[in-house]
């Protein structure tokens, strides 16, 4: 595997799948929308070494294809973790031939850790003249609120408990997480700790005792660090032990300068070191999100570096999010592939679990699940719905049936087949919510949605709109999504709010099992990755369910087909991200100058992803 961020881009240009760009290049909005054009024609790695301002290179769409992500990565630790899951099924009771024969996982996991060395190249600089204005980060929407640092490393430790290794019942000693972090000055940004996160219960526990919490944060590194810091890991897993697994090797550390706390990883490009103290806030955002939206303006805490260390030669690594499929969709999908053995071992009744990167994967997920019992599946449910950040998921699909859960018109048709709305379908209101979710009342808050489909079909599902009475004269774009599935247009929600209401009332749509209203009925079912983003993104179980009917049956409330999702966006959602046209025409203007050699095709930034 590649040990640091340059080993990688080396390999990348033997493949010459890496382009240098030479040409002066703004970090605010133009690198981004040169970087969004490129990830949508499937295009290389690119390494720009002359922004504007900046005193070192910047890297970006390192993984933005699924070639380039799974070669990060490797097919190593997916091996091993099947390996493991396959011990864990077959080793009871155990027998010298059964451990002889897992004698590999033994010497893998002596490989698994930190490794402490007397020096290392992040520490080839260190300085207390903290200059954050001279780093390439990149301003990627027009309404944000300023550069964002998009690949942080972000390490803390437990303020009671600190060092790697988790202690029972502490909330994890140690955390790898990734947080954005806009840049307010020369040192100091924001600290973007949502719901649910380690570093924030970390800062949650300093606070409580009015003290500041140590951070250090990692640019660059083995790109095994991304990806662990990413993952859903239960608290008492520490993320540089997946790093190390990863990576098939311990990490090398050094100790910090100047009396810093934290080991540095020894070949990360940045060290950033600092504290994030007590009770102070500041305005962070507006950023465009992964969700296709901007996250808004809200108050975070603030991170105050008080020195850096870096290469003498750093590279600065970067990402660019927005509507699905950006990069991070590449990575989310790699590591779903990567847990994935692991779900049976942690939910034995769990037998295949995906979640939707189209819809910034906390808004939709779907399971096959055991159904040994009547209703068992809702002990699944319950079960994945209190998993880590799983707990997060808006809506979730289940069958006891297999189906190719990552084709989700066929999971969405065999669930649809299946279910019966006034048994079938579960809304759980005042819940807590992805704080990147605008779609329920107030941030952090909102409802979630199960929705069963079971056994043996109970229907077939039509396939042609073809209405026993004539549909209501203002529903236009009538298109069939997929078998059961319709997408209809009416005026928009702040016109006529009640407008789903009365498409589930009215008998044209009768023999629909699901009904969806939308603003653009033609781009939701222009593709699956479409249809995924406008609807799941834009409802919010609790308000935007509707139905013919609605009765209460032990305290249960039956949904009599048809079932209707409003997805209309309302007047308090976000705005959708989208270029500025000036940047976007200097960019389409100046192609030829990023890329001389005309061998870089430029993609669609605006259509590219969802179509």
């Amino acid at each position: 595997m590649f040990p640091d961020l340059r080993a990688f881009l080396d390999q990348l240009r033997r493949d010459r799948d890496l382009v240098e760009i030479t040409a002066p290049v703004d970090p605010v909005l133009e690198a981004a929308e040169i970087h969004r054009r490129v990830i949508a024609a499937g295009g290389p790695a690119l390494l720009f070494t002359n922004i504007k301002g900046a005193a070192f290179p910047l890297a970006t769409n390192l993984f933005g294809t699924p070639r380039r992500a799974e070669q990060a990565f490797g097919k190593r630790p997916l091996d091993f973790i099947k390996r493991v899951v396959h011990l864990a099924e077959t080793v009871l009771p155990p027998t010298p031939a059964k451990l002889w024969a897992a004698r590999d996982i033994g010497l893998e996991l002596l490989k698994v850790g930190t490794r402490r060395l007397a020096t290392g190249p992040v520490r080839e600089v260190v300085t207390s003249d903290v200059r954050l204005d001279r780093l390439p980060v990149i301003t990627c929407w027009p309404d944000d609120g300023g550069p964002f640092v998009t690949f942080p490393l972000v390490y803390t430790q437990h303020p009671e408990k600190p060092g790697h290794r988790p202690t029972p019942g502490s909330g994890g000693a140690s955390n790898l997480g990734m947080y954005r972090m806009q840049v307010f000055d020369k040192a100091s940004t924001g600290m973007h700790w949502q719901i649910g996160k380690g570093g924030g219960f970390h800062y949650a526990r300093a606070e409580a005792r009015t003290d500041a919490l140590p951070v250090t944060v990692f640019l660059g590194g083995p790109p095994a660090l991304i990806l662990s810091a990413i993952a859903p890991l239960p608290e008492n897993v520490p993320e540089l032990m997946l790093a190390s697994l990863i990576a098939g090797e311990r990490l090398p550390q050094v100790a910090g300068p100047n009396g810093h706390p934290h080991p540095l990883i020894a070949s990360a490009e940045f060290a950033l070191m600092g504290q994030v103290a007590p009770r102070v806030r500041r305005p962070e955002g507006p950023f465009g999100d992964h969700y296709g939206y901007y996250s808004l303006q809200h108050d975070y805490p603030v991170f105050e570096v008080r020195q850096i260390a870096h290469r003498k030669d750093a590279i600065y690594p970067a990402t660019v999010v927005g509507k699905p499929r950006q990069e991070d969709f590449f990575i989310g999908d790699l590591l779903q592939e990567l847990l994935s053995p692991l779900f049976p071992l942690v939910m034995p009744a769990v037998e295949q679990l995906w979640s939707y990167g189209e819809t910034g994967y906390h808004s939709l997920a779907a399971a096959v699940v055991k159904q040994r019992y009547k209703r068992e599946a809702m002990a699944s449910a319950f079960r994945i719905l209190g998993e880590g950040q799983l707990s997060l998921t808006k809506f979730i699909l289940l069958t006891d049936r297999y189906v190719d859960l990552k084709n989700f018109r066929a999971t969405l048709e065999h669930v649809l087949a299946r279910t019966d709305p006034r048994t079938d379908l579960y809304v759980f209101s005042n819940l807590s919510m992805d704080t990147l979710d605008y779609t329920g009342p107030v941030v952090n808050e909102g409802s979630k949605g199960v929705w069963l489909g079971l056994g043996d079909p109970i229907r077939d599902l039509p396939r042609a709109f073809a209405p026993p009475v004539p549909p209501p004269s203002d529903v236009t774009g009538i298109r069939v999504y997929c078998g059961g599935c319709l997408v209809v247009g009416t005026r928009g929600f702040a016109d006529d709010p009640q407008a789903a209401g009365r498409v589930a009332a009215h008998p044209a749509f009768a023999g629909w099992p699901l009904v969806v209203v939308s603003d653009e009925p033609e781009r939701a079912t222009r593709s699956d990755m479409n249809f995924l983003w406008t609807t799941f993104t834009r409802f919010e179980p609790a308000a935007d369910i509707h139905s013919s009917a609605q009765r209460v049956v032990r305290n249960h409330i039956a949904y009599e087909p048809p079932v209707v999702i409003d997805a209309r966006m309302k007047p308090w959602y976000p705005a959708e991200v989208t270029c500025r046209p000036d940047v976007a025409s200097q960019v389409s203007t100046r192609w030829h100058e990023y890329f001389p050699g005309g061998k870089v095709p430029m993609g669609d930034s605006e259509r590219g992803h969802l179509d």
